[in-house]
């Protein structure tokens, strides 16, 4: 019997976390993917599968033969598109993951381009502000704005963004305008969730490092929320320019403190550490440097 066909059907049972929903994927019988799975735990002799009337869970057994057969097929898979990839025609299904307000702003505008230049490929893109597992969940390619840390993802740095002190006219009108971090303290601030030091902001100044503990106003785990109440005129926001740039230039955010920094957040293409990049996600990774490139210092 085809061992690949008896890993592909085992992983596509354990992906869809039952035998009928895995027959649907693969267009065969329920019996026939029972069959497969049977005669691979019999061949190997162990149980990989605990099976009750409820729902299907990975033995100890099953959870290592999982992990190692999903590597084996994507290898598989990688040795195919390699192949097919020196036709140059990038093709097939492209998995992405992004933030929620960055693949809003700035990627939904762009994906009509990217399809039109490649017709054959198409795009499931899915928007979350939690770090997905790429290989785990099956994503071909992140986008990440972070101060990435070493993994054993590969990444490519698309842009820059700086992350900005800002608050709207009316609010400093009515509350005064800080000019030194310590003073945060006394304002209200709008506060994301998801940063790094929580309730703890830290600059770089004139004479170093500054920190101040700030009493949050309000906390939100979205970018837009935090943007939506300072054009509201309800605080202070720490947010990167990519999500306030627009509302810099018009006037209706003000920068504050610019002599004190509160760094940078590079935008990064990540995707699974590989020997072989499929020409589909070659594609995209040269698109979006080349799209970003393009944007120059706006960022």
């Amino acid at each position: 019997m085809d061992r690949f066909l008896e890993m592909q059907t085992f992983n596509a049972v354990v992906d869809a976390g039952s035998f009928v929903k895995a027959a649907d994927a693969l267009k065969m019988s329920k019996a026939a993917v029972s069959r497969y799975v049977v005669d691979m735990e019999g061949r190997l002799g162990v149980r990989l599968l605990h099976r009750t009337t409820r729902r299907l869970s990975l033995t100890d057994e099953g959870q290592v033969f999982y992990a190692r057969s999903k590597e084996l097929l994507v290898e598989l898979q990688e040795a195919e598109d390699e192949v097919t990839s020196h036709s140059n025609a990038a093709s097939g299904l492209l998995r992405i993951n992004a933030p929620v307000t960055f693949g809003i702003l700035h990627l939904a505008p762009i994906w009509g381009k990217f399809m039109a230049e490649h017709p054959k490929v198409s795009l499931d893109v899915t928007l979350a502000d939690r770090q997905v597992d790429l290989v785990e969940e099956g994503f071909d390619l992140a986008i990440r704005i972070a101060a990435l840390k070493s993994s054993s993802l590969v990444s490519r740095r698309l842009a820059t963004t700086r992350i900005v002190l800002c608050a709207s006219p009316q609010y400093l009108v009515s509350h005064g305008t800080p000019i030194h971090p310590s003073e945060l303290a006394q304002h209200a601030v709008i506060s994301y969730s998801y940063r790094l030091g929580k309730d703890e902001w830290r600059f770089e100044g004139p004479d170093g490092p500054v920190s101040v503990n700030i009493h949050s106003h309000m906390h939100t785990n979205n970018g837009d929320t935090c943007r939506a109440a300072a054009l509201s005129h309800q605080g202070i926001i720490l947010q990167p320019c990519f999500l306030v740039g627009r509302d810099l230039s018009d006037g209706t955010l003000v920068e504050l403190m610019p002599a004190y920094r509160s760094g940078e957040m590079g935008v990064y293409a990540v995707y699974p550490t590989r020997k072989h990049l499929s020409a589909k996600v070659r594609a995209l990774i040269e698109f979006l440097a080349a799209h970003f490139v393009s944007l120059g210092s706006s960022w």
